[in-house]
């Protein structure tokens, strides 16, 4: 018997944490970022590969407007 797989056509991902990432580990607020980088670039390719119609990725919130300068 063949195994159907359920997939979504739609995901959605909000990027959240790559500055608390790379500080948790001692590294530059980049490195964070970089790393979240390559991730949306691994999701994005298997989105395609698994035929996913949609993704959406919120990776900005109103709210960093309001954080204060550095």
């Amino acid at each position: 018997m063949t195994q159907v797989e359920t997939l979504p056509k739609h995901i959605a991902i909000i990027m959240d944490g790559n500055g608390r990432w790379a500080k948790a580990r001692g590294l530059p607020r980049f490195k964070g970022h970089q790393e979240g980088a390559e991730s949306v670039s691994v999701i994005t390719e298997e989105c395609a590969r698994r035929k996913i119609q949609q993704l959406t990725l919120y990776a900005f919130s109103t709210e960093n407007w309001k954080r204060p300068k550095r």
